[in-house]
């Protein structure tokens, strides 16, 4: 769930389209391997599309302002940040045409911009073609020259109706940009095309199994069963009130035979952050022996026997904060970028990131993504193909393609993790 948040500032702006058809624009050729690595870090993009009713879209932005430089005229406050966001359209991964594109410019202004909040704003997006498109959203600090971007698959199709879904705070009404949630948490779920409805709702209990190594032939990933079911009412206003959160996902849909539907889940533990002792534990289990992780669990101060566990890796006190700093610090990246139905350090591409780190390329495209270590082409380069997943539960959902060939490349990246050589990719 979301950090708490001081103050709530909504910054609304007007789409304007500007038709650029024959654009030499790609996306999918396009190295994006900027949005997992260090530099996402600077200025941290969140955005989500809602669809109000099938002629009427919108898109929200979310941006921390610890991440933007406030300026002053002179004379002390107030002190003013400068953002674009702008956003570009494609009709699919792989497209050279540029459908449209919308830049605004949002100003905020603090007589005190140590203060955390987070500034939150929406545009609309009227397009009355009943057609899925990518959309590549950016957001610039003017006042830094840094920039983040996030893409998104627009789904418009008839079989889908996840994007007519958005949960949002029932203090405020803002919306929230993520599905994922903490253990009992209460929140409001929008689905304004589905006012006075009654939806058909079944709880799927939480996955606690972690990834196979990239050299595994064990790869299967079986479907979990629904434990319990109910029914949910939608009010008048397009909107339904879920309380006190259990751990697992809830999937909501039309009926009990429409295959159509939006999940929401709840996470007990290691997300987004690996704050307390047992989240640090859990992502530990990829570069320890089965003994070891047992021995560590067994002892009494969880998080001195951590502390331990690193600084036998790397023989020094600063070596050893350092490589803490850096693996989950990967952890959360993964929490961020990767989570579906399960935490982002547990599915394929976190196992990938926290391990090897940044790739030097990524590549989208509409079933998946590459990852290329090192420069492409080059047979000395390790290369990770990840697949899109069909799961009802989640659309995040990419498997990696497992490769024998990989086993040398996976033990001597652990090997580096083990003998404190940290590459902060």
């Amino acid at each position: 769930m979301m950090r708490h948040r001081q103050h709530l500032f909504i910054l609304a702006a007007l789409l304007v389209l500007l038709s650029a058809c024959g654009s030499s624009t790609s996306v999918t050729r396009d190295n994006v391997a900027y949005m997992y690595g260090k530099g996402a870090d600077q200025l941290r993009l969140e955005a989500r599309i809602y669809h109000h009713a099938p002629e009427r879209s919108t898109l929200y932005y979310k941006l921390p302002t610890r991440d933007l430089l406030y300026k002053s005229d002179g004379g002390g406050g107030p002190y003013k940040a400068v953002l674009r966001i702008t956003y570009e359209a494609f009709p699919e991964w792989g497209s050279k045409v540029l459908l449209d594109s919308a830049s605004t410019l949002v100003h905020d202004k603090s007589d005190d911009p140590g203060i955390e909040k987070e500034l939150i704003g929406s545009i609309d997006l009227r397009r009355n073609e009943h057609k899925s498109f990518v959309l590549r959203v950016t957001a610039r600090d003017l006042n830094r020259e840094t920039q983040a971007t996030t893409f998104i698959r627009v789904d418009r199709r008839e079989t889908a109706i996840r994007q007519y879904f958005m949960p949002v705070d029932p203090r405020n009404g803002l919306p929230y940009f993520t599905d994922h949630f903490r253990p009992g948490t209460t929140v409001k779920v929008r689905c304004d095309a589905f006012a006075n409805a009654t939806l058909q709702v079944v709880h799927v209990p939480a996955e606690s199994t972690l990834p196979a190594p990239v050299f595994s032939n064990s790869t299967k990933k079986t479907e979990r069963a629904p434990d319990t079911s109910f029914v949910q009412n939608v009010d008048a206003d397009g909107t339904f009130l879920l309380s006190d959160l259990k751990t697992g996902a809830l999937r909501f849909q039309l009926d009990s035979v429409d295959a159509r539907g939006y999940s929401l889940f709840t996470f007990a533990d290691c997300y987004p952050y690996a704050a307390s002792p047992q989240d640090m534990l859990k992502p530990l289990r990829y570069i320890t022996s089965m003994q070891e992780y047992e021995r560590i669990t067994k002892q009494d101060d969880l998080r001195k026997a951590i502390e331990k566990f690193w600084m036998d890796c790397t023989g020094d006190r600063e070596k050893a904060r350092d490589a803490i700093r850096t693996y989950y610090g990967r952890v959360e990246s993964a929490n961020r970028h990767f989570t579906s139905s399960v935490e982002g350090w547990r599915t394929d591409r976190g196992l990938v990131l926290i391990i090897f780190g940044t790739p030097t390329s990524i590549h989208k495209a509409e079933n998946g993504e590459t990852w290329v270590y090192g420069e492409e082409n080059n047979l000395m380069s390790s290369s990770f193909t990840f697949v899109k997943r069909t799961d009802q539960l989640s659309d995040n959902d990419l498997v990696l393609e497992r490769d024998p060939l990989l086993k040398g490349a996976w033990y001597r990246n652990v090997e580096s993790w083990r003998n404190g050589r940290v590459y902060s990719n």
